[in-house]
């Protein structure tokens, strides 16, 4: 159980004391070389710049907005505020303005941290329903306040307030620590708002010792130490992130911060040379997608090695796994069967599996610094077609699951014994249940709903009783999410309850195994099904469009724009063979799963509008903003 004197700059200052000279970040401020900022001087700038709060006015229990994505201006803020006892309020710089005007109102925000003028801009046409903001504060160095504008609001730069921090008598500094002394566990750390992927967001209230539960736990999953590289490429403001820079920072580790764009992503691994990375699916869906597209454009004998190897690759990963018991056992098996009938193979595919790692995908390790551990993918479910692939590469990916009400962190597979197709099992000191509706506990093996009790969940929905009432009794949290246990203890996600389609003919269908499915095609990007109370499944399918272009040449099509592209026969018709390749009985899809209609769109869901910072789709969203082309599939 966490000391209920326990807090997240408490710790921080302890592990400022005994890694004084370890980079804490690294981040390019501009330069083309990373830049360190070691933990004894990160405290310093802490201490500092909670001081510059203080004169303010900010104070223990106050509000603060923070409209940024990852930076290492962020953290220091962020610890600022956690030192004198402020809560901060986050969301990132990809959030519409109305959204950003919802949250820091609803907040009851005076001050909020904004990463540029871009996102100043939002925040001054939300003005009317900000009436308690009276403060911004930009990040941006380059940003430079209008003399001749009246702002609504006072404009201060962040680099100017760290230059007043550094004059601030010594006295202001030292009550800081005395701040930071008077913190208990219980403090509220933040205010999340969900992403609103099922309506208006919700305030997710997280304390200290939320955060911290998962620190004290993590270490038999993922064996983090002190020197330690983790690439940043999720906006911080979301809670996975945040608890891994937490778990990061609280361990001595070193963050580098990047962006989720290839071309700036790759060069910084090459840079830094991290060991880890956390992201969501849709970026590690990217780098396969990428290094296929690649090898496909080279042809040849390359591509035909490539293809050999990854499949060499799948096979004897199966074999391993086998041999070291590492597949999800949702019925009993035998070990013995599994090492007889796979040991063997296991030893004959083994130079080739070491041939494929010298000739292929060495060249793909070192692209990704030389010296890199793991992957580490949460925020939504893992297709299995990508966690194969790299186990076959051998970069091993370690799938994690949580949520926001969690303050993420409820799973993670083992680093040294990963299982695939779950998230591992639960943290120590999770209690749990998968219950049917009637909550009827289900035995492993079948489907459920997983209720979770632990000290890591939130207090509640912030001004929102109704609707934490709703989800939160006695301590326990009804997760939302379906999901299958083994008999080992590994829990595997299916799919949401909310997000569940009934046919008319009662038939319940989890849209994501399809949605994954589908965007295994190249000519594939998006996909959504849909199909509630309607006799059949349609989709809504974005399509790539450098592929269709290809297509398009190949097919002699003739078309002036991608409109009239998306409606051609041949097209169409090309992509329903596609799909029915994908989804069927012979794929383990179920006959009532198979998608009969489907309609291509021109325009990607992006994220801050159809979808999450974590990249999950917002269906009602989309629901709404293609009402008339979803009518359409079932006329």
């Amino acid at each position: 159980m966490t000391n209920t004197q326990d807090t997240i700059p408490k710790r921080f200052r302890g592990i400022s004391e005994k890694y004084p000279e370890t980079a804490a970040l690294l981040s390019k401020n501009g330069d083309p070389t990373f830049q360190p900022v070691t933990y004894s001087q990160l405290y310093d700038i802490v201490r500092q710049f909670a001081a510059v709060l203080v004169t303010l006015g900010v104070g223990r229990g106050d509000h603060v907005g923070i409209i940024s994505d990852n930076r290492k201006e962020w953290i220091i803020t962020d610890l600022a505020l956690l030192s004198i006892g402020a809560i901060d309020v986050p969301r990132g710089s990809d959030s519409m303005a109305n959204e950003i005007g919802f949250i820091l109102g609803h907040a009851d925000c005076p001050i909020t941290f904004v990463e540029n003028e871009n996102q100043l801009e939002k925040i001054l046409s939300q003005m009317d329903r900000l009436p308690l903001l009276k403060r911004a504060i930009v990040y941006d160095e380059a940003f430079i306040p209008d003399p001749k504008r009246k702002y609504p609001v006072e404009i201060l730069k962040f680099s100017e307030l760290l230059e007043r921090g550094k004059t601030l008598p010594r006295k202001k500094i030292q009550e800081i620590d005395a701040a930071i002394d008077k913190g208990t566990a219980d403090d509220w750390a933040t205010i999340i708002y969900t992403s609103g992927t099922t309506g208006e967001p919700k305030g997710v209230i997280l304390t200290h010792r939320g955060f911290l539960f998962h620190v004290d736990r993590i270490l038999d999953r993922i064996p983090l130490k002190s020197g330690h590289v983790f690439i940043s490429v999720l906006p911080i403001w979301h809670s996975f992130e945040r608890a891994v820079e937490y778990i990061i920072i609280l361990h001595g580790a070193t963050i580098a911060y990047s962006k989720p764009i290839g071309s700036i992503m790759l060069p910084d691994m090459l840079q830094v040379r991290p060991h880890w990375m956390a992201s969501v699916p849709r970026i590690w869906e990217s780098v396969r997608s990428s290094i296929y597209r690649t090898i496909n454009k080279d042809g040849g004998i390359k591509k035909a090695l490539f293809y050999f190897f990854v499949a060499i690759g799948k096979m004897h990963s199966g074999c391993l796994n086998m041999v070291r018991g590492l597949l999800p056992e949702f019925s009993k098996r035998s070990r013995v069967f599994d090492i007889a009938v796979s040991v063997i193979p296991l030893i004959l595919l083994t130079p080739f599996k070491l041939l494929g790692g010298v000739l292929v995908f060495r060249k793909i390790k070192k692209k990704l610094g030389g010296r890199f551990m793991a992957g580490i993918s949460g925020g939504g479910a893992l297709p299995p077609y990508v966690d194969t692939f790299f186990q076959a590469a051998g970069i091993t990916l370690i799938e994690g699951y949580g949520l926001t009400e969690t303050a993420p962190i409820l799973a993670v597979r083992k680093y040294s014994a990963p299982v695939g197709g779950t998230v591992g099992s639960l943290l120590d000191d999770i209690e749990y249940r998968i219950v049917e509706k009637d909550m009827s506990i289900v035995p492993p093996g079948h489907k459920g709903i997983l209720h979770v009790k632990s000290e890591q969940v939130m207090i509640g929905y912030y001004k929102r009783p109704d609707a934490t009432e709703a989800v939160l009794k006695d301590g326990w949290l009804d997760t939302g999410d379906i999901t299958m246990e083994t008999h080992n203890g590994e829990i595997k996600i299916i799919g949401r309850e909310k997000d569940t389609i009934v046919l008319t003919g009662g038939e319940n269908i989890e849209p994501e195994p399809i949605e994954s499915k589908l965007v295994q095609s190249d000519y594939i990007d998006q996909a959504m099904v849909v199909g509630q109370d309607k006799k059949f499944l349609a989709a809504l399918i974005v399509p790539n469009q450098e592929k269709l272009v290809e297509l398009a040449a190949q097919k002699q099509v003739t078309w002036v724009d991608t409109e009239e592209l998306l409606v051609n026969p041949a097209i169409i018709e090309f992509i329903n063979e596609e799909i029915q390749a994908l989804i069927n009985p012979k794929t383990g899809f179920k006959y009532f799963e198979r998608i009969f209609r489907f309609r291509l769109l021109s325009k990607h869901f992006e994220i801050g509008d159809e979808m999450t910072a974590s990249q999950k789709v917002k269906r009602p969203v989309v629901n709404e903003k293609y009402r008339k082309e979803i009518h359409t599939l079932f006329l």
